[in-house]
């Protein structure tokens, strides 16, 4: 089941937060909670993949994005990535995730996260992310202008670069 009280919670402490710039580093926690984890008592890789859903949104108000969402009736979406999982979340602890959106070009934001338990990182994402209007994509420099941001440029690192290229490679349709 979808996190709505997590969703709410989260949606409530950003719109009381400090704004932040859209490539800010973006700090959302929370703790690990018997409701996510799986049967060898540690949370579950789906719950992770979800729980980093909240950072971003976390990034999308205190960064003054969603209020364009849904002033133009934008939507965003996940069209790609990538995750490692390096430890274990264990019931009850404290989780710190960092989102940052590391780079954009043409359709696509690149953002970055990772999840911290107890000083360590547990997990990391990269993720290709989009707004969409009426099922297209809307262009990064559409998005940006809408939000009041006419000169970011960034270069993309150049992992992020390798990873775009290699998804070039990859099948899809998938066997």
């Amino acid at each position: 089941m979808y996190p709505l009280i997590r969703l709410g919670l989260t949606s409530l402490r950003a719109a009381l937060s400090k704004t932040l710039n859209i490539d800010s580093v973006c700090k959302t926690t929370f703790r690990c909670r018997p409701w996510d984890i799986d049967i060898f008592f540690e949370m579950n890789n789906g719950r992770i993949l979800t729980l980093y859903d909240l950072g971003r949104f976390d990034l999308t108000i205190r960064s003054g994005l969603l209020k364009s969402l849904i002033k133009k009736k934008w939507a965003v979406v996940v069209a790609g990535g990538t995750v490692r999982y390096r430890k274990r979340i264990r019931m009850f602890d404290k989780v710190t995730i960092l989102t940052q959106i590391v780079g954009f070009e043409g359709r696509w934001f690149y953002i970055v996260q990772s999840m911290w338990v107890k000083g360590q990182p547990a997990s990391s994402v990269l993720f290709r992310t989009g707004v969409t209007c009426m099922g297209k994509t809307v262009l990064t420099d559409e998005v940006l202008r809408e939000i009041g941001i006419s000169n970011w440029r960034t270069k993309l690192p150049e992992w992020v670069t390798s990873w775009i290229n290699s998804e070039k490679d990859r099948p899809w349709p998938p066997l």
